[in-house]
C-alpha cells in the first residue's frame, strides 16, 4: 500500500497541458492566429538523438478561455528517438474536440502525408485509478508506421486547455526547458483583443521578446542550456519562464472560489449530515473535540478519490452528494467537512495550497489559480488557527500548524483575501528520531542483544502509519525478518509498530540480537564506531562565476536525531572507556550536536542536526566556506582500553539513555541547551 500527498485540483502551469472536449478527432488547417516559425537547415554537426528543425508552442487566448497550439518538425538523428512516432493526445470531454492539422514525414526531399491512410485510436481509460483519480479523459494513439533513422516528422494539432469553471478568465505559464535539444523554438502568446491579459516575463524571456499586434512571440536558435543558481532558494530557479493572468489580483480569485465552495457546503433541511453533526455535538462536550470528530469523520468514512469529470476539477460536489456516494476529492472532503463544522456552530474557511513543494516566490508570481493544487480547512478558536485535511489518515488531528509546511497560502472568502505568509521557525521536534540500543553486557565475544526504534513525525510518519496500519503483527514481523537480516541483525525475535496521535509519530521497534562489529586495535584494545553517530562535513556553498554570487543560499529544513546506547561489558569499568570529543558546532545555518556520556554501566551518545536558517547570505557562506577545514567530522568513535585511566568529569549535563526518557515527548535533548 502506497500513501501520495494529495493533488486534486487543477495541474499547475496549463500552458503545458492538454485539456479538451468531445470524444472525436478532427482534423483541419492550421489556425489563423498559430504562426509557425520558418524552418532552419540542420547543421551538419547536429549531435544526439534529435535535431528540432522546428518546434512551434502558442497560447491563444479567446472568450472561451485557452487554446493551445503545438506543431513541430523533428529530424531523428539515432533509433532511440523513432519513438516519437508515437503519437498520443489525451484530453477532457468537457468541452471540444482537439483539431490535428498535420502528421508528415519528410525523407529524401519527398513527403508522406501520414493522415490520408492511418487515424488514431480514441481509448477510454482511467489509467491513474491506483493513485485514486477519476479524471474522464480521454486518450488517443497513433503509431507512425515506418518512420526511420533521418526521417523528419512534422506534427500539429490544437486542444482546448479552457477549464469550464473559469472560462474566459484564467492564468497559465509558457517556459522553455533548461536543457533543450539543437534547433529552433518559437513560444507565442496571442489573445483576441477584448481578452488581453497582464504578462509578465523573465529577464532571459523580455531580451528576446517580440511583441506585434495582439500577441509576443519569443525565438530562440540553439538555445543555450541555463543552469539555475546553484543552492539558492527556490524561487531563483524561475527561468525561461512566461506568466500570463485575466486576474487583476489574488483577491479576485479567492472571490470567484469562495461561492463555489459556500454553496456546495450548504444543507437541505432533510440533509442527513444535520443528524451526524447532532450526534457529534451529543458526544463531545467543546468545540475543539467536535471539530476533531467531524474531521475524523470526513478522513475515516468517505475515501479519496480525484474527481474531475464534467469539468469537476475546480468545482466541489455538494456536501449531500460527496456524503450519499462516500468517496470525494480534496473539494469534496473540504465541503462537506465545512458543512458539519457550520452545523455545530464553529466557523470554518476554505484555504488553496500548494503541496508539491512550489510556493516559495508565490507573491512574486502573477495571480493564477493553477498555483495551487490542494484545499483544506482552517479555523480559529481561542485566537488560534488550526488546520483540518479532510484527505489525511484519520490519525491527523486538527493541528495548530499545516502537517505540509506552506509558504504562501490563499484564504476564499467573499470579500476576497489575498495572499497569506506562513511563518516558518526552526522544528521544535525532530522529524525523526533514531534509537539503537546495543546490550553488550555478555562481552565483546557473544552476541549482543539490539533494539532499534524510530520515531517519524509529519508527512514520514503518516505515510508509514498508512503503510504499517493495514498489516497483522505476524506480517510485518515476517516482513522484516526476511528482509532485515542481515549485516546487523542475526535474529529478530519481535516487531512493533504503533501510531502515537497524541505524540503524532509513527513508531517502530525491532528487538533481535547481533553481532557487533568490535574493532580489535592490538593489545585487548577494542574499538566501536556507533551507529548514526558522525557527520558528513558540509560541501563548500559557492557557484559558478557566470551565476548571480550575491543571491542568499537555501537549506531544506530538518531536524533528526540519533540516539544511542551500550551498555558495556561487565567485565569492563568505566575508566576503561573513551569516546570521541563532543560537538557543538554551527554552520551554513546549520547546528551540528553530539555529546557523549559513561555513567551507570553504560556509554550514551546523542548526535543532533536542525536547520536553524532556510536562507542565509551569500557573505555568511563565504565565511563559513573557511570553517570547513577546521569542521569535526569524526565518526562517533568508543574505545576500550584495559589500560586506561580515562576521569569522568564531575561537574556536566548528564546524557541520558535510550531506556530513560519518553522520546515521543516535545523535549527531548537533541540540541545543546542554549537552543
Amino acid at each position: 500500500m502506497r500513501f501520495t500527498i494529495i493533488a486534486c485540483l487543477a495541474g499547475l502551469l496549463p500552458g503545458t497541458i492538454a485539456h479538451a472536449a468531445g470524444n472525436q478527432i478532427q482534423n483541419g488547417p492550421v489556425p489563423k492566429w498559430a504562426v509557425q516559425s520558418d524552418p532552419m537547415p540542420v547543421p551538419a554537426d547536429a549531435a544526439g538523438a534529435v535535431f528540432i528543425r522546428r518546434q512551434d508552442t502558442e497560447v491563444h487566448l479567446d472568450d472561451k478561455g485557452q487554446l493551445l497550439y503545438n506543431g513541430y518538425r523533428i529530424r531523428i538523428l539515432h533509433p532511440s528517438a523513432l519513438q516519437l512516432g508515437n503519437l498520443s493526445l489525451a484530453w477532457n470531454p468537457a468541452g471540444g474536440s482537439p483539431v490535428v492539422h498535420v502528421i508528415k514525414i519528410h525523407r529524401d526531399g519527398a513527403v508522406i502525408d501520414i493522415l490520408k491512410k492511418a487515424s488514431f485510436e480514441i481509448l477510454r481509460r482511467e489509467d491513474q485509478l491506483e493513485a485514486a483519480r477519476l479524471d474522464g479523459n480521454l486518450t488517443a494513439v497513433l503509431r507512425v508506421p515506418d518512420l526511420r533513422v533521418g526521417d523528419e516528422i512534422e506534427f500539429g494539432a490544437t486542444l482546448r486547455a479552457s477549464d469550464p469553471t473559469l472560462g474566459k478568465d484564467d492564468a497559465g505559464l509558457l517556459f522553455l526547458a533548461s536543457e533543450p535539444a539543437p534547433g529552433r523554438y518559437q513560444l507565442r502568446l496571442s489573445w483576441e483583443e477584448r481578452n488581453k491579459p497582464t504578462v509578465k516575463m523573465t529577464s532571459d524571456m523580455a531580451a528576446v521578446a517580440q511583441p506585434g499586434g495582439n500577441a509576443i512571440a519569443y525565438r530562440f536558435d540553439n538555445p543555450a542550456v541555463m543552469a539555475p543558481p546553484k543552492d539558492a532558494p527556490p524561487r531563483y530557479q524561475w527561468q525561461r519562464a512566461v506568466e500570463y493572468s485575466s486576474f487583476a489580483d489574488w483577491q479576485g480569485i479567492s472571490r470567484r472560489f469562495a461561492p463555489l465552495f459556500a454553496d456546495a457546503s450548504k444543507l437541505p433541511a432533510s440533509s442527513p449530515l444535520k443528524r451526524e453533526a447532532a450526534r457529534i455535538a451529543a458526544a463531545h462536550a467543546t468545540p475543539f473535540d467536535r471539530a476533531a470528530a467531524a474531521l475524523k469523520l470526513v478522513q475515516q468514512d468517505v475515501r479519496y478519490i480525484y474527481v474531475g469529470l464534467n469539468g469537476g476539477n475546480l468545482t466541489p460536489a455538494s456536501a449531500d452528494e460527496t456524503w450519499q456516494r462516500r468517496y470525494g476529492d480534496c473539494k469534496a472532503k473540504t465541503v462537506l467537512l465545512m458543512a458539519l463544522l457550520r452545523e455545530l456552530g464553529i466557523g470554518a474557511e476554505a484555504v488553496l495550497v500548494n503541496n508539491s513543494g512550489t510556493d516559495d516566490g508565490l507573491d512574486e508570481r502573477l495571480p493564477s489559480p493553477r498555483m495551487f493544487d490542494h484545499v483544506l480547512v482552517r479555523i480559529h478558536m481561542d485566537g488560534k488557527p488550526y488546520w483540518l485535511d479532510g484527505t489525511m489518515p484519520a490519525v491527523v488531528p486538527p493541528t495548530a500548524d499545516p502537517l505540509i509546511p506552506y509558504q504562501w497560502v490563499l484564504p476564499l472568502s467573499g470579500q476576497g483575501s489575498g495572499l497569506e505568509r506562513l511563518g516558518w521557525t526552526p522544528a521544535s521536534r525532530p522529524n525523526e528520531i533514531a534509537l539503537f540500543e546495543i546490550d553488550a553486557r555478555s562481552g565483546f565475544e557473544k552476541p549482543a542483544r539490539i533494539s532499534s526504534t524510530t520515531i517519524k513525525r509529519g508527512i514520514e510518519g503518516v505515510q508509514q502509519e498508512v503503510q504499517f496500519s493495514a498489516v497483522t503483527p505476524a506480517q510485518l514481523l515476517n516482513a522484516f525478518r526476511q528482509n532485515a537480516i542481515g549485516d546487523t541483525w542475526q535474529t529478530i525475535e519481535d516487531v512493533q509498530w504503533r501510531y502515537d496521535r497524541k505524540a503524532q509519530a509513527s513508531i517502530l521497534t525491532i528487538v533481535g540480537t547481533g553481532t557487533v562489529d568490535w574493532d580489535d586495535d592490538g593489545n585487548g584494545v577494542k574499538s566501536l564506531a556507533l551507529p548514526g553517530g558522525g557527520f558528513n562535513p558540509p560541501e563548500k556553498r559557492i557557484r559558478a562565476a557566470e551565476q548571480d554570487q550575491a543571491l542568499p543560499f537555501y537549506n531544506k529544513p530538518n531536524f533528526d536525531c540519533y540516539v544511542t546506547t551500550v551498555r558495556l561489558p561487565s567485565t569492563t569499568k568505566a575508566e576503561q572507556w573513551s569516546h570521541k570529543a563532543n560537538i557543538d558546532n554551527r554552520i551554513f545555518g546549520r547546528t551540528y550536536y553530539r555529546v557523549f556520556d559513561i555513567y551507570d554501566g553504560s556509554l550514551r551518545m546523542i548526535r543532533g542536526a536542525r536547520i536553524e536558517q532556510k536562507e542565509f547570505e551569500a557573505a555568511k557562506a563565504q565565511r563559513d566556506n573557511g570553517r570547513i577545514a577546521a569542521f569535526d567530522n569524526s565518526m562517533a568513535w568508543i574505545t576500550y582500553n584495559p589500560g586506561g585511566r580515562n576521569m569522568a568529569a564531575q561537574a556536566r549535563r548528564r546524557v541520558p539513555a535510550t531506556f530513560e526518557l519518553d522520546w515521543t515527548a516535545d523535549n527531548v535533548p537533541c540540541l545543546p541547551p542554549t537552543l
